[in-house]
């Protein structure tokens, strides 16, 4: 399945971006995930503030999703991922996060470290961030008629309320150099799944990197959430998603949109919502048998590859 010279970009954070990985790095050996960065709660919130660097909890999960199938890939994944579970003070620090921020300390070098930790796990592509310096997301939340902003990842996802619209602090970030460039130098470029106001919009907001998603040559493509987001997207619609994607990012192209066929309940208005991003809609089983809000990687790795390889 996998095309050894597409260079493939897949944008998010967190749950949605490690199925993403999951399923393109069976198509793809040329992958690159470009990573959010204003995580501030549990395990990267406390290295965040005790060390100054950047969260690394969903860089983290981005290195786990990259792993082989094989018992190296398998062996180093739950690695990375296992929490420590104690009454000290090393409770609930993810060993990865720890590596991580070990390297970065060793070499004093983001990209450097992450790279490394990608080779020891023998990582199927490559971790960036998608900023250089921590980020904190600011969001305007809407609850009975009254609109007020809260500052955090974490009290966008537990404030009451609607999310609007969300913003960067600082507000002009510098992006990571290395994702630009990957950005621009892509075949294809990927956002979602994933937390749509914390993990997906992000990179819209970073100046360089919003010109770079803008003025790539990659085509684009967006996969959509299987279920609404507690606490972020409640009662969003699929289409819903794909008008708030227009209103932070008027101007950016979409070729494609790939939503789940049991999700999308009112097909029309998902494929007019496509298409007011300039984009044609793929609907496609892509969902975990067992009827949880998860995506099947290699249900989602099929119908990407038929996508890329114009098949469908």
């Amino acid at each position: 399945m996998s095309h050894e010279g597409l260079k493939v970009v897949a944008l998010g954070g967190g749950h949605g971006l490690y199925a993403s990985l999951s399923a393109l790095r069976r198509v793809t050996s040329r992958l690159t995930a470009v990573v959010t960065v204003a995580d501030d709660g549990g395990s990267s919130g406390r290295l965040r503030r005790e060390f100054g660097v950047l969260p690394p909890g969903d860089l983290r999960m981005a290195l786990a999703a990259l792993c082989g199938d094989d018992e190296w890939g398998h062996t180093w994944s739950e690695v990375v991922q296992h929490r420590f579970r104690s009454d000290g003070d090393l409770n609930g620090h993810a060993i990865g996060n720890m590596l991580i921020v070990a390297l970065w300390e060793r070499l004093g070098d983001t990209v450097a470290g992450l790279d490394w930790l990608g080779r020891l796990l023998g990582a199927h592509g490559r971790v960036l961030p998608m900023s250089s310096v921590p980020l904190d997301i600011a969001a305007e939340v809407e609850l009975d008629g009254l609109v007020s902003t809260v500052r955090g990842q974490v009290a966008c996802a537990l404030t009451p309320g609607r999310v609007r619209a969300i913003s960067l602090v600082p507000e002009d970030p510098p992006a990571c150099p290395e994702a630009v460039e990957a950005v621009l130098d892509a075949d294809w470029v990927v956002f979602g799944p994933g937390s749509w106001f914390t993990s997906v919009l992000p990179h819209l907001k970073v100046p360089e990197l919003a010109e770079a998603l803008h003025t790539t040559r990659a085509r684009r493509l967006v996969a959509l959430n299987l279920a609404p987001q507690a606490g972020e997207t409640d009662g969003f619609s699929p289409q819903k998603h794909l008008e708030v994607l227009r209103q932070h990012a008027p101007s950016l192209e979409v070729d494609v949109v790939v939503a789940d066929t049991g999700v999308a309940d009112d097909g029309e208005e998902l494929e007019k919502a496509a298409a007011g991003l300039g984009g044609r809609l793929v609907l496609a089983s892509v969902a975990d048998e067992d009827g949880s809000p998860r995506h099947d990687a290699q249900r989602l790795a099929s119908v990407l590859d038929e996508i890329f390889r114009a098949k469908r």
